[in-house]
């Protein structure tokens, strides 16, 4: 239902569309079945010829006319559902992020997004199966009302019996996405602290064996699990077929005499329904993964969503002539909800001038981090105030406050692709920072594009450095983290950027 229902936002005029053409194509397929009957009955009259070949043609073209819709329509909103998602998170605030987790994060975009994707493909197929169904049981009812009767009754009891074993299914495939996530933490810990792994050998046996394995061991079970009980109600559901056309055979004649007559019509059509049935069954799992996926990434989006900040380019030019930056009485709380502990910096005042070289040094700890987080506005203070030349930092023009700075931080990315306010000359201006950064011989720039980040830590965090000088913030050019626990930020007011 939820995959249905983001198709449905996607287009309602599509699905509707797409509905229509699926249901001529189901009641064509069911007028087939009919007309073979009928051929039967009457030894194949050749009248007959032109009818089955006409529903034949309309059943394929209204058929491939509803897959063509919804393979549109599914791929489209795949293609919305991750920019969507990406754009929340990067209109998210920064500490909002950092509680979920990199890892739930990666997790969402990867392996959920996938998982609908995946899904999504056999969308237009289940249509027309479901299309074909309702067709043919309309058929059966046009034959006799009392049979049909006796077929609804059981299909329902079916139907409610496979829905048990389904809904334990989505139970433990829902703890299986849970696993993922913390899978997904120590995928982080194999690959980003593979240098600490290799060596401490205690270490890497420990994270091995009572870490990574056991939750992928327990990821594994619940998908097991799972799938078995799918497999169990595809099975089932195969059983129960048979137990009905055995009723029909064996039953139904001694309740319904007058049924006889359409008996083999029933059996036809019934036979004929047992392969879209089939199809349907086995599809199960792959339908309610995608239903686990879509209300996570639904839950995650209302989440980012509920404080989400202005996430637009700002036309508004930076102070270029700035004078003070001032804070008073920031504080900034951190609270865990696991240890119910609180860390707080501050009240913290401090006012920095123009053309001042400061220094903040402090064991770790100490918030020297969180320092430099709310002095660029990727914090929002707790309490007290951000000014900015007497002006005050406030929600409506914290975005425009963020632009005067230029940063290169411990955990810094380093993108490809450099960004200038001047984007005509960018070219040469990363020339000649790659000759004073001595990395002329091992990197090139061809319009914006690095040709290569692949270097050694103190090679990319040069090149991090040029990116942030490119970036011209008027503000502070060039904080980052070095050695020993000291962060250094130099504030220059005139626009010439010089590497520190």
């Amino acid at each position: 239902m939820n995959l249905l229902w983001l198709l449905i936002k996607a287009s309602w005029s599509s699905v509707a569309v797409a509905i229509v053409a699926g249901v001529v194509s189901g009641g064509c397929s069911a007028r087939l079945i009919a007309l073979i009957n009928s051929a039967i009955a009457q030894d194949s009259p050749r009248s007959l010829i032109a009818p089955f070949v006409g529903l034949a043609l309309l059943a394929l073209v209204t058929g491939s006319l509803s897959q063509f819709v919804l393979i549109n329509l599914a791929q489209d909103s795949v293609y919305r559902l991750r920019l969507s998602l990406s754009q929340r998170i990067l209109a998210a605030p920064l500490q909002q992020l950092e509680q979920l987790g990199a890892s739930q994060l990666l997790a969402v975009l990867t392996e959920d997004v996938q998982v609908i994707s995946n899904t999504v493909f056999i969308i237009p197929f289940l249509c027309i199966d479901i299309a074909v169904m309702a067709g043919c049981l309309i058929y059966l009812g046009w034959l006799s009302g009392w049979v049909f009767l006796v077929v609804m009754v059981f299909l329902l009891v079916a139907i409610a019996l496979v829905q048990i074993l389904i809904s334990y299914a989505y139970r433990y495939i829902a703890l299986g996405r849970k696993e993922i996530d913390r899978l997904f933490q120590h995928f982080r810990g194999l690959t980003e602290g593979i240098k600490e792994l290799k060596l401490h050998s205690l270490r890497r046996q420990t994270f091995f064996e009572q870490d990574l394995s056991i939750s992928a061991a327990a990821s594994q079970r619940y998908q097991k699990t799972a799938l078995k009980l799918a497999a169990v109600a595809t099975s089932g559901g195969q059983g129960l077929f048979f137990g009905l056309v055995g009723l029909l055979l064996f039953g139904v004649p001694q309740i319904v005499p007058q049924a006889q007559a359409v008996l083999p019509a029933y059996i036809l059509t019934l036979t004929y329904l047992l392969g879209p049935i089939e199809k349907l069954m086995e599809q199960l799992p792959s339908l309610v993964n995608a239903n686990v996926s879509i209300k996570k990434i639904s839950d995650m989006g209302l989440t980012l969503a509920q404080q989400a900040e202005i996430n637009s380019v700002l036309r508004q030019p930076p102070l270029q002539g700035w004078q003070t930056l001032e804070l008073d009485q920031v504080m900034h709380t951190y609270y865990s909800e696991e240890t119910r502990h609180a860390f707080t910096l501050g009240p913290l005042t401090l006012t920095l001038k123009t053309g001042e070289l400061v220094f903040i040094v402090g064991g770790n700890g100490s918030g020297k981090s969180t320092l430099a987080k709310l002095m660029v506005g990727l914090y929002v203070p707790d309490s007290g105030e951000l000014r900015l030349d007497g002006q005050s930092i406030v929600e409506a023009n914290r975005e425009w406050y963020r632009q005067h700075f230029s940063t290169v931080f411990s955990d810094f990315y380093l993108f490809e692709r450099l960004i200038s306010t001047t984007a005509l000359t960018l070219d040469n201006q990363a020339q000649d920072y790659l000759k004073k950064l001595e990395l002329e011989q091992k990197v090139t720039v061809r319009d914006g594009q690095l040709s290569t980040t692949d270097l050694s830590q103190g090679q990319r965090k040069r090149l991090a450095l040029l990116s942030a000088c490119l970036t011209n913030g008027p503000l502070t050019k060039t904080p980052y983290f070095e050695k020993f626990s000291t962060l250094r930020f130099w504030l220059n007011s005139n626009s010439r950027v010089k590497p520190c």
